[in-house]
């Protein structure tokens, strides 16, 4: 049982009063109910797009960029374009041009050497197409050559010899039938004109000796060599080597010799032409011979 002074009763009007707060307190208490209220609605009106808005995909950089480049490095570079001709008027301009660019002992060896040929000759080569050479030190000779394996009996193939030239030297070669090829001249164009023009001499007419000629099916081939020329000393060379085997009715089977057409034939024109084929060293006579094909030289 309680035994002392009763605590203090406070009045019942007292306590209602105090259960509603003053009116300052009531205002000061609503403005952080208001402040998230405007925060609310700014996250949930949209906001305006720009005016100047760009699709992504188009117009933006992604952090990883694509690696075209790469790609495009990847791919096999556009052929070079092949080198311009070096034309010359005559053959002393084309001599003034190669005196400086080759070895001076080399150069005055062509034409002199036995087995060589001289200014004349290169320069009819050039004007002919036969023959491309750059613009460098030293220069270097570029040629497509059609080479024919004849084939005859027992398998045997035919070489040339030797060579008798209009300087009365002998130039030994021990190769079968080769030919410079004419400007935009196909693998077989070349193949009848060079039977034509070398060993068509022991045969009735030119259009006979087509007729003789057949090309063995696929035995075509091509291959690049580079190497000093015999013909012209000092001048490196190029050599396209397009190789064919063929066989080619109604020749000797001993070794024989043709002879072979003049340049420009019978032409009596007064062109630098005629006049460069007049001082040029041609061959009179292909010395040929039937040999086993393990001795063919490549």
């Amino acid at each position: 049982m309680f035994i002392g002074p009763s605590p203090p009763h406070t009045p019942l009007v007292n306590r209602r009063r105090n259960n509603h707060r003053p009116r300052s307190a009531t205002v000061s208490s609503a403005l952080p109910d208001l402040f998230l209220a405007a925060v609310s609605l700014l996250f949930l009106w949209p906001s305006p797009k720009p005016l100047l808005s760009l699709p992504p995909s188009r117009f933006s950089f992604p952090l990883t960029p694509r690696r075209r480049s790469t790609a495009m490095s990847r791919r096999s570079p556009p052929p070079l374009p092949p080198p311009q001709q070096q034309r010359f008027a005559n053959p002393q301009s084309l001599s003034d041009w190669l005196e400086p660019r080759l070895p001076s002992d080399s150069f005055a060896a062509w034409g002199v050497r036995p087995g060589t040929k001289n200014v004349h000759n290169l320069w009819l080569e050039l004007s002919d197409g036969e023959t491309s050479i750059t613009d460098s030190t030293p220069p270097v000779r570029a040629v497509n050559v059609v080479t024919v394996r004849v084939i005859g009996k027992d398998g045997r193939i035919l070489v040339e010899g030797r060579q008798e030239l209009s300087d009365g030297s002998v130039r030994e070669r021990s190769r079968p039938l080769s030919e410079k090829m004419k400007p935009n001249e196909t693998p077989d164009e070349a193949v009848f004109r060079a039977v034509r023009e070398e060993l068509g001499s022991i045969f009735n007419g030119e259009d006979d000796v087509v007729q003789r000629i057949k090309i063995l099916p696929g035995s075509y081939s091509r291959r690049v060599e580079e190497k000093n020329s015999m013909s012209y000393p000092g001048l490196p060379a190029r050599y396209a080597l397009h190789s064919v085997d063929a066989t080619v009715q109604g020749l000797p089977e001993e070794d024989f010799y043709t002879e072979e057409k003049e340049y420009g034939g019978e032409s009596v024109e007064d062109s630098e032409e005629t006049r460069a084929a007049g001082k040029a060293v041609t061959v009179k006579r292909h010395h040929w011979k039937w040999v086993s094909p393990g001795s063919v030289r490549a």
